[in-house]
């Protein structure tokens, strides 16, 4: 179906809209039998889900489209990157639960000293060393709790470290096929090999990630962002954030043996997921028999892991104790308005922070109204109850739970679904068409053409996971587009769907909208004209180096 008809117009704008209310969420308090009066939000998680229901009852897309949505076309299948995904992530969260990722930190933090620039590099180069191999995901959920208690206790002003956190994080993601939904996307879409995409991709890696520093330390030359020596640290024990340093020893050998083994067998053509969710089931059974054993002997940490951290950041700042547990970092130009409802949380990474069951502030508290009774409290002390004890039995599981990015499930068979009814309706051959005229079919337009397009459509398709989605289908449908310019516009994209996370708003990736959900249970609020003002030197420098150095290397090749 080619033509554009009505159907297809209202297809594309509820398709936008969509988009705008994951950007903006909008919540509003609605009456209800029994329940009460209830907050509603209409963002990450409902907004794609109930255009979905419109467009199915307006006839734009039917049981096809849907179904299509979830087992997927053109070799792109939706469960396989989700369940590969959920899997590394359970790996590398459970990873990070045994305090391996602080440890590291801390480690950091020793060698820097108080030399503030000398500890700005060290922290973007272990941030970038780390998201290399876990992904940005655990990066986002570990390293931006440490940065607030660490700024808090050298008495920095924590902007420039957590720009500095998100951008290293994100751009290392293009490194390995598994850092990213986008990658896995990209490679199934294009058929392109694991090893060969880390082959394409280690280049502008390197070459966007060495300008995205250069970006930052110019932006952040001042003093009062970055000074040159920090306020008096003593040695932090590095041991002491080791919480586990068992289950830290087989985490890391057993996801560095999946990661190999998924690259080595990606030369049989063999499903990821089919590898990566034996991994996370092994890793699984451990974590319950180690915790059971650690359990029965007294062995497990009774102290919360973010107590051990900012205990340990307390006894370190020796001149002044700027650091306790109900305080955070007090800069007016972060903290929010307490007069101002949260209402951006979005729903997938709602409690995903890494103290989301301790913090009174996290969304779950936000998204229902003070005055909304409690339903069946005597079924749901019970279920508490039970929760508690098998969490106290059982701390690695239940402490990666909530941490885990179920939100992403729905959000990106969403994304599927919505990607299905633009082509269904016509829009896909449209764009492809257009993608036709301005490239003329030559390789290095298509890289610059989808490299920006990439880059821009991260903030306004739905993520960079619609975005990718998007492009690869339109790539797809270019009629008689040569494979060097597909291989071309596959590589350039796999760049602009990484770094197009350090883009202009949070939405345009879901480690954006967890980063920011983060912040907020930790009462420091960025503000979305803050965000993009930062991340703007970055992303331009990192959109002209890396696609400069992509279409070099598809000179050479092609």
């Amino acid at each position: 179906m080619s033509n554009i008809d009505r159907f297809s117009i209202v297809t594309l704008i509820l398709f936008f809209l969509s988009t705008v209310f994951v950007i903006r969420p909008v919540s509003f308090h609605v009456p209800l039998p029994v329940v009460g009066r209830t907050r509603i939000t209409i963002g990450l998680m409902s907004a794609p889900i109930i255009t979905i229901a419109i467009l199915w009852a307006a006839q734009c897309l039917g049981p096809m489209q849907i179904r299509n949505g979830i087992v997927g076309t053109d070799d792109i299948k939706p469960y396989n990157i989700l369940i590969l995904f959920i899997s590394l992530a359970y790996m590398a969260i459970t990873l990070d639960v045994t305090g391996i990722l602080q440890a590291a930190a801390f480690w950091v933090s020793n060698k820097g000293g108080d030399n503030g620039r000398k500890l700005f590099f060290y922290f973007y180069l272990l941030l970038t060393l780390i998201s290399m191999v876990v992904g940005n995901d655990p990066i986002i959920l570990s390293g931006t709790a440490f940065l607030v208690y660490y700024t808090a206790a050298t008495k920095l002003e924590p902007v420039a470290w957590l720009i500095s956190e998100f951008a290293a994080a994100n751009t290392a993601s293009m490194v390995l096929f598994v850092g990213n939904p986008t990658n896995v996307v990209i490679c199934e879409g294009f058929r392109i090999n694991n090893a060969a995409f880390t082959a394409y991709t280690i280049l502008p890696f390197l070459a966007c990630s060495v300008a995205c520093y250069a970006a930052l330390a110019f932006q952040f030359r001042s003093p009062k962002r970055v000074p040159h020596r920090l306020a008096d640290l003593q040695k932090l024990n590095v041991r002491e954030v080791l919480r586990d340093p068992v289950s830290a020893c087989f985490g890391s050998v057993l996801l560095l043996t999946c990661l190999i083994v998924v690259i080595v067998l990606s030369f049989l053509h063999v499903d990821v997921w089919k590898v990566t969710l034996p991994f996370a089931g092994a890793k699984f059974i451990f974590d319950l028999c180690w915790d059971h054993y650690r359990f029965t002997h007294d062995l497990i940490p009774k102290a919360r892991e973010e107590d051990v951290m900012v205990k340990e950041l307390q006894r370190a700042a020796t001149k002044t104790n700027v650091l306790d547990e109900s305080r955070t970092v007090t800069n007016t130009s972060t903290m929010p308005d307490p007069s101002q409802p949260d209402a951006e949380k979005s729903g997938s990474l709602e409690g995903a922070s890494p103290n989301a069951s301790l913090t009174k502030n996290d969304t779950q508290a936000t998204m229902v109204a003070k005055d909304e009774p409690r339903l069946f409290p005597k079924q749901r002390a019970w279920f508490d109850s039970k929760y508690d004890t098998l969490a106290n039995h059982f701390p690695t599981f239940f402490t990666a739970l909530p941490r885990l990015p179920f939100g992403l499930i729905p959000f990106a068979f969403s994304q599927f679904i919505l990607i299905e009814a633009l082509s269904h309706q016509g829009w896909i051959e449209v764009f492809a068409r257009w993608l036709v005229i301005a490239s003329g079919r030559q390789m290095i337009p298509s890289i610059w053409l989808i490299g920006v397009l990439g880059v821009i459509l991260c903030n306004i398709a739905g993520t960079n996971i619609g975005a990718t989605i998007l492009l690869t289908k339109i790539v797809h449908a270019a009629p008689d587009f040569p494979d060097s310019s597909s291989r071309a516009a596959a590589i350039a994209l796999a760049v602009a769907s990484n770094i197009g996370a350090v883009s202009f708003t949070f939405s345009a990736s879901l480690a954006g909208l967890l980063w920011d959900s983060i912040l907020r249970s930790k009462e420091i609020k960025m503000k979305q004209t803050t965000f993009a003002f930062w991340n703007m030197l970055p992303i331009l420098l990192m959109t002209a180096v890396g696609l400069a150095i992509v279409t070099a290397e598809m000179v050479v090749l092609y």
